[in-house]
């Protein structure tokens, strides 16, 4: 883990032309949760240069499809993706909308603790059935446990709350003497804060364990109850 980091490993990566700086693992796992969980909307913040918008966008595609092959008849809106990102740059943007997945993504830029941008994205997934979070922006402990608080009572009983980068923890300080954020200091440790109120919430340990290289380490959230 430590030697993939340091070469920058998750750049290597893009999905349907888009740089999706994510592990090919961690990638595998969200495509085997989606299969299972079918969710009508998935949540991300984070959005960079869109790769995850259009993996989870195509993801969706293929549940359609799937559905239309087997003769599933649904009266749900379109399934679709959901991005927050504070700044969302103008040549990111233009490559997203101009890609063939565009019409299942919808993006808000702003602050993914700002209550006026909450407020927008409850008013959204309350015309969804089944929800999926991801939580992949600013890594730090406070902003990671804000927004667990705001966007994981939106997923729903059997679904996951994604929390990315996790490994942080695990890693040594001078990994991220440039960043914010770093042990004591990031998205493990508020999944653990997080996990000491909401008893709604498991982690999925057989996930990691499965993949044994993560950047999630203890951030794939089940909801198991209401």
């Amino acid at each position: 883990m430590r030697s993939s980091i340091s070469s920058m490993y998750s750049y290597n990566y893009s999905w349907l032309g888009r740089p999706v700086i994510q592990y090919p693992q961690d990638m595998m796992a969200m495509q085997e949760i989606i299969w299972q969980v079918k969710p009508d909307l998935i949540i991300e913040t984070g959005i960079a240069h869109g790769g995850s918008l259009i993996f989870s966008a195509s993801m969706l595609a293929l549940l359609d499809i799937c559905d239309a092959e087997t003769g599933i008849a649904t009266v749900r809106p379109r399934r679709k993706v959901l991005g927050i990102d504070i700044d969302i740059r103008p040549h990111n943007r233009a490559a997203i909308e101009a890609h063939p997945m565009a019409s299942r993504i919808q993006m808000i830029q702003g602050s993914s603790v700002d209550p006026a941008i909450q407020a927008e994205v409850r008013k959204i997934a309350a015309g969804f059935g089944t929800v999926l979070v991801c939580l992949d922006s600013n890594h730090t402990h406070d902003h990671v446990l804000a927004e667990l608080e705001a966007y994981g009572p939106l997923t729903s009983k059997g679904s996951y709350c994604v929390v990315f980068d996790t490994v942080i923890e695990d890693l040594p300080a001078e990994v991220f003497s440039d960043r914010p954020w770093g042990p004591a200091d990031n998205p493990k440790t508020a999944v653990w804060e997080f996990l000491k109120t909401h008893p709604e919430f498991e982690i999925d340990k057989a996930i990691q364990h499965k993949l044994m290289i993560t950047v999630a380490p203890d951030g794939y959230l089940k909801r198991v109850s209401p």
